[in-house]
Order: C-alpha cells, then structure tokens, then sequence
C-alpha cells in the first residue's frame, strides 16, 4: 500500500484553537521512505503544484487539508504520483476489519482520519479528519474529542450551527451535525482541516464526506434500530490512555 501525504503550516483562522505547528501528520511523514521534503516557494499553490484535479484533491485529502498553502511551508510529496491512482488506495485504516455486527464510524486522532466500516466490517470510505486541539486558548484548556465508545443521537442539516463557539454566543457553521458525545459531533468545515487537530472537541471532515456520511451512512436513534444511533468509536491521542480525559463541550 503507498501512503502518499502533503504537509503545511497553518495559520490560525478565527474558531481555530491555539496549535503546536511543529506536529503536522505530513510535516511528520515527508521524512519517511517513499516521501520527499518540499518547500513551498511564495507563488505556489495547491493548483500550481498540481493541476490536475484528482492529483490535487488526492494530496490533499491524503494530507488531511482543505485549507491553502503558502509560500516558507514544508510539504510531503510522494515519490510517485499518478493521476490513476484512488483515494481508498491510500486508506490508513485496514480494508477489512473483525465483523462488528452494525455499521462503525471510527476516528483517529493520530490518523487524522475516519473510517467507515459496514457490517460485516468493510471499509467503505475513510477521509480527513481534524478532532479536538490539544490547547483551546479561547476556554484555556485542553480541548481533546473524547476517546472512547458513543452513538450518534442527534442529526442535523446543512444549516447546522454550534451553539457555543465562538464565544460567548456560538453561531459558528456545523453542516450536517451528527451528534454522539454531548456538544461533540461530525461536521462538514469548508476550510478547517489543516492537517492537525484543530478545534474545540467536533470532528471537522470535508463537507462532502459529511454529507455523505449523514444521508447515505449515519443512522440516528430509530425505531428500527432500536433507538440505538450509529456506532462511533474515538481512538487515543498520542500518549493519552484513557477515555476520561477532561474536553470541551465541542460544537467546532
């Protein structure tokens, strides 16, 4: 399997938490085998790089971005990279797992990844995902998505908004909210992936995988299934062991 990422420094926008830069998911792999180090030069960007379209969005998504590059960042590039290959080829989640009997959403925040698996356990899509930052300075704490087991409770729409950030008064956009942990939920972010976790205990994806994962994946608590939502799990951080660390309410 190649695993082929970009990594950048970020910029915080206004709902970013405060961030260590020196920990990108691409920063980190572009001094592996089968990656080389690139330095962006101050009139490149993500379409100068790559013009081609599914080349671009491959990087991207791979690095676990949608926000711009700028002149001064170091990005991951792969040895090779062809316009043929799939986004599921570089999956760094197994294709198939143990059956878990039920569909299963799984978040990784040393991944920067989710996954989902049908059930009988194949993965059917995995993306970009940015969960909850190590340090939020607007609430002065730690803000980590909590780890552990939950079940999606509440769905929303494309006009989902957080009822907390910012502060004090929320209004911040979620589309298509998916609750499963108090105010923490799956939520598209047009531009808040940067390629490390970034916000205040949701988990930010791509706003098409969270289109995608509300209508055509996530079921809330039915009737059918027994008033029991979608399974989610939440992996550790790195060097965090147990699920009952202190986080943020989220709603970003």
């Amino acid at each position: 399997m190649r695993i082929r990422l970009v990594c950048i420094l970020m910029i915080a926008t206004l709902y970013l938490p405060e961030v260590s830069y020196s920990r990108t998911f691409g920063q980190m792999l572009c001094k592996s085998p089968g990656f080389f180090c690139l330095r962006v030069r101050g009139n490149e960007s993500w379409q100068s790089l790559w013009p081609d379209d599914h080349e671009r969005r491959l990087v991207m998504r791979i690095n676990r971005m949608n926000t711009e590059i700028w002149g001064g960042m170091v990005i991951a590039v792969p040895n090779n990279l062809r316009a043929s290959d799939d986004l599921m080829d570089y999956s760094p989640f197994p294709k198939q797992t143990t059956p878990p009997g039920e569909k299963l959403i799984i978040f990784d925040p040393r991944l920067h990844a989710f996954g989902a698996y049908d059930s009988s356990g194949i993965l059917v899509r995995w993306g970009p995902a940015s969960g909850g930052s190590d340090w939020c300075r607007d609430l002065n704490s730690q803000c980590h998505t909590n780890v552990g087991k939950f079940r999606v409770f509440s769905l929303g729409d494309e006009d989902c908004k957080s009822k907390k950030f910012p502060l004090p008064k929320g209004g911040a956009p979620m589309p298509y909210c998916m609750y499963f942990n108090n105010g923490q939920a799956f939520h598209g972010e047009p531009n808040g992936l940067p390629g490390f976790n970034a916000s205040h205990g949701c988990v930010r994806l791509y706003v098409s995988d969270a289109e995608w994962m509300r209508f055509d994946f996530i079921e809330g608590p039915t009737a059918t299934n027994k008033y029991r939502g979608t399974r989610v799990i939440v992996n550790p951080y790195p060097e965090v062991e147990n699920s009952d660390n202190e986080s943020s309410d989220g709603g970003d």
